[in-house]
């Protein structure tokens, strides 16, 4: 049985958590490089990704290597290149050669065919741009640079998809990106904590809550709680000292949070009480925890206990649902079970990590997928490289 005296052991374990892996993956920064003619629009994609829509007022200073096109041939390390093309610009020989040459030497390449909202062909007909995107939509995208919404729902995915492992770094260091990957790590976190639930099943009786609790799902729970805020905050541009964040978002982050919510949706279900809820409970909490930091960061304000009892009514009622499907892809996965096949409408490639495949000639461009990331047999969207279930299906990536 577990009693106050574990509770409180445990408390004290997940506070003095080493997050100093976490600090220096999003401290190491990201080097990109925008390549391009002059009038391209590089500049311009430079201003918005240091900008943060939600927070126009504050803009970093992050470091953006900005090169033109035919000086571009040695260029330095970096973690992805982006080649601006002008769509009015009808000649791009040489950006197909350039492209070629950072292919074969295994850059994480990107183009940008800088498109505005309102286009005119000019008399020569203007750039080509179906060659371009017979290339792939993950590697190609046509629109204006200038343009805050068309880069959220647009560029920003398509970057992120490219860089899976600096996703800290290039939120913290490129405010553009912030809401979009804390919105992706909620989502991630409340997939994996829903599915840990599950997984553990039934629960023995905690007798200060007379409710069914495993001390063990308390502490990877509220570890998990706490990492998640701690990556928001990082990704956000807050403090990198994980004290200050017990002490700014103490009443909902980590173990009192979960506690009482746990007792408030089990309570009355006893003797028939099951995992669905207990999986909610994991779901719902982590939903909380992780927009209680984003909630700070967009107003400068704490959220609100009636915010955070609607937040965590409607999202208890979504983690009840997803039960049924967490279920059905872990049997999936059951040893002796046969996998799903995977659609052969669909096929996938891989590549090795942070590399594209060398291509003779554009547009015959493989479109492949990173080594880091996995792909869903479900829903066939990617995952990160470590990840045990889908983040947008909940489907069992591997079996642990």
């Amino acid at each position: 049985m577990s009693g106050i005296s574990d509770l409180s052991n445990a408390w004290q374990t997940v506070t003095e958590l080493d997050v100093r892996p976490l600090r220096e993956q999003a401290e190491r920064g990201v080097r990109i490089a925008l390549v391009g003619k002059p009038g391209s629009g590089r500049h311009a994609l430079a201003e918005q990704m240091r900008r943060d829509p939600s927070r126009p007022e504050q803009v970093s200073p992050a470091p953006i290597l900005i090169l033109d096109l035919d000086e571009s041939a040695d260029l330095p390390r970096v973690d992805l290149v982006i080649l601006l093309m002008n769509a009015a610009d009808p000649d791009d020989r040489l950006a197909r050669i350039q492209v070629r040459m950072w292919l074969d030497a295994g850059r994480r390449v990107f183009a940008f065919i800088n498109r505005p909202l309102v286009f005119t062909s000019p008399e020569g007909g203007g750039l080509a741009v179906e060659p371009w995107l017979n290339w792939g939509k993950r590697h190609v995208l046509v629109g204006p640079v200038d343009d805050p919404t068309f880069l959220t729902k647009e560029f920003v995915p398509a970057v992120m998809h490219l860089l899976p492992d600096l996703l800290l770094a290039l939120g913290r260091y490129f405010p553009l990106f912030r809401v979009p990957i804390a919105r992706h790590l909620i989502n991630d976190a409340c997939f994996s904590n829903a599915a840990y639930s599950l997984s553990t099943g039934l629960a023995e009786i905690v007798p200060i809550f007379n409710i069914p609790l495993n001390l063990t799902d308390v502490l990877v729970l509220t570890k998990n709680q706490i990492f998640l805020a701690y990556k928001i905050g990082l990704t956000l541009g807050l403090p990198t000292d994980l004290q200050s964040y017990f002490s700014t978002f103490g009443g909902v982050l980590g173990a009192g949070f979960f506690w009482r919510q746990m007792a408030r949706s089990l309570v009355g279900l006893i003797p028939g009480w099951g995992v669905i809820p207990k999986v909610a409970v994991a779901y719902a909490g982590t939903v909380v925890v992780g927009n209680a930091v984003l909630q700070w960061y967009l107003t400068g304000r704490h959220i609100t206990g009636a915010q955070i009892r609607q937040l965590y009514s409607q999202a208890f009622a979504k983690g009840k649902q997803i039960v049924p499907r967490l279920r059905r892809n872990r049997k999936q996965l059951e040893p002796g079970k046969p996998q799903k096949e995977r659609s052969q409408k669909t096929p996938r490639f891989r590549r090795v990590r942070g590399a594209q495949p060398p291509v003779s000639a554009l547009p015959e461009v493989a479109v492949t997928q990173s080594a880091s990331l996995q792909t869903c047999s479900n829903c066939g969207r990617s995952n990160a490289a470590d990840a045990l279930f889908c983040q947008y299906c909940g489907k069992t990536l591997k079996v642990a």
